[in-house]
């Protein structure tokens, strides 16, 4: 019961670490054009037409998406620090995201900035989770044998 109990609290941890990210990058207002664009292709694949951009009203809720995910990361951040039941490397991907993802106006100067950033973070993080996966693979190879 107990272990029960604790894999569904990391499990709505890392969900909600999830939104954390998905809501910082929906807040980058390239992303929500490129989701426009993709929902338009898709839909003409399909054979539907649309004219205009039909995810245009995202565009004016990025800055709440944006604080959003700000709110969720420092929380899952609190998670981590006092029950460390967070994946650090999860913590770090969705700080890369959310960097990437700054929607002010007046930072749009920067915004190459924050993609080089924030997606050097992100990939990092993908790096090391993978050589954490790498390694313990090794390690239960070496076990068995």
């Amino acid at each position: 019961m107990v272990k029960n109990t604790a894999s569904i609290k990391e499990k709505t941890t890392g969900i909600l670490g999830s939104i954390s990210g998905f809501t910082s990058i929906i807040g980058s207002w390239q992303i929500c054009h490129n989701l426009c664009l993709a929902l338009i292709t898709i839909l003409s694949v399909i054979g539907i037409t649309v004219t205009g951009m039909p995810l245009l009203f995202l565009t004016t809720i990025t800055k709440p998406l944006w604080i959003i995910a700000v709110i969720l990361l420092l929380v899952t951040f609190l998670l981590y620090l006092k029950k460390k039941c967070i994946s650090s490397r999860l913590l770090l991907f969705n700080l890369g995201l959310i960097i990437a993802g700054v929607p002010f106006q007046p930072l749009q100067k920067l915004s190459l900035l924050f993609w080089i950033i924030g997606g050097i973070i992100a990939l990092t993080s993908i790096v090391l989770y993978i050589n954490d996966k790498i390694k313990n693979r090794r390690e239960k190879h070496e076990k068995r044998l």
